[in-house]
């Protein structure tokens, strides 16, 4: 009787998108390093990786580069749609905050603190 291993895909979709299997790594935050130019012995170790995970998603990259570069363009532009929109909307909140009288056990406290920076 023989027996089949089925050995699991080093890049899975699951509902972050296209990522690698037992991690929280998506190839979008591998595009950002390969986008970079960062060597791929960099990004094996920023991400703890194997040589043979390494490979094989690069390999994926290259041979999906198209659908994976669509995708990848669509999360960068829905990324700064919302960093501009928490940024217009918070606009107004951070000016008025920066406005707002300092306790005074506040002051104190950054009075010392601008002390301690000054020996460094």
């Amino acid at each position: 009787m023989v027996m089949e291993t089925y050995i699991q895909p080093t890049v899975i979709r699951n509902n972050r998108g296209l990522s690698i299997q037992g991690t929280r790594i998506t190839l979008y935050q591998i595009m950002d390093y390969l986008k970079e130019g960062a060597p791929h012995n960099i990004i094996r170790d920023d991400f703890s990786l194997t040589v043979k995970q390494t490979d094989e998603i690069l390999s994926y990259i290259h041979d999906n580069y198209n659908e994976i570069e669509s995708e990848y363009n669509r999360i960068v532009d829905k990324s700064e749609e919302e960093r501009r929109y928490w940024s217009d909307r918070n606009k107004n909140r951070f000016e008025k905050i920066g406005k707002l009288q300092m306790k005074s056990e506040f002051e104190l406290i950054k009075s010392k603190l601008k002390s301690r920076q000054a020996f460094k």
